[in-house]
């Protein structure tokens, strides 16, 4: 048992290496990935900002959260592409006909997505902190903010991987990320929800992109979070794993 996990494990490492090969030979990736959140950014604080009432006396604490996972949303698109290249490329299939581990290469895409994307979100973050973020939280309170931001990424990163290893083009590889990008503006990411009319408002206070951006803005603020994180950890363990099972069905159909 020990030889067999060594064995995926290295695996995996060098399916990891591979992929994040591919990232660094084209930073644009993170750029790209970091450049509509950042724009957006600098919008709402600079121009929107003034006119928006969210209680905070600095907006961007407010947006930030928010903006990281739009971030997320955009950065998982690239994973879904690259899966589906190397599925029509018949890539996976040569790594299968190999002695590695089938599942380290499919393993290797979701760890270069959250290896890329947490390296988008510290290039976000210090934009922020230029424009005026600041927290009062301490260690702890940004480690939990830390584990939710990992768990949305993974869960969306095997949503990213269904559509990738289902998509019939690379379009339809990438599209699926346009509703995840959008759904944060129909919460309160960028103005509180009871300025919203009620069935908007009923509908933003129940989706999973509002618990995840309330539980990381009072962390952030060093605030109490009360049930919001268990909330916003529920949302991204149950997406997470009802996402895992479709991935690997799709995974082991296509190969």
């Amino acid at each position: 048992m020990e030889t067999v996990k060594n064995h995926f494990f290295s695996d995996m490492g060098v399916m990891l290496g591979r992929s994040m090969r591919h990232v660094f030979r084209s930073m644009d990736t993170i750029v790209t990935v970091c450049v509509t959140p950042i724009a957006m950014m600098l919008l709402f604080v600079y121009v929107f900002g003034g006119a928006i009432q969210t209680g905070m006396d600095n907006y961007v604490n407010y947006l930030l959260p928010g903006i990281l996972l739009i971030a997320i949303a955009s950065g998982v698109a690239y994973t879904s592409y690259r899966l589906f290249l190397d599925k029509q490329r018949g890539i996976i299939e040569r790594f299968h006909s190999m002695p590695i581990a089938r599942s380290s290469v499919l393993w290797g895409h979701v760890l270069t997505s959250l290896v890329s994307n947490a390296l988008s979100l510290v290039v976000i973050i210090l934009v922020a902190l230029l424009m005026g973020f600041r927290s009062s939280a301490g260690l702890l309170p940004w480690l939990a903010v830390v584990g939710i931001l990992a768990l949305f990424t993974l869960a969306l990163t095997w949503v990213a991987a269904i559509a990738g290893l289902s998509a019939k083009t690379v379009e339809g590889a990438s599209a699926f990320s346009y509703p995840l990008i959008f759904l944060p503006f129909i919460s309160s990411a960028f103005v509180p929800t009871d300025s919203m009319p009620t069935v908007v408002r009923v509908f933003a206070e129940n989706q999973p992109v509002t618990s995840i951006v309330e539980a990381i803005r009072a962390l952030l603020a060093d605030q109490p979070v009360g049930n919001e994180i268990w909330t916003a950890l529920a949302w991204c363990v149950g997406i997470m794993l009802v996402a895992y099972i479709f991935a690997i069905r799709a995974y082991k159909r296509g190969v």
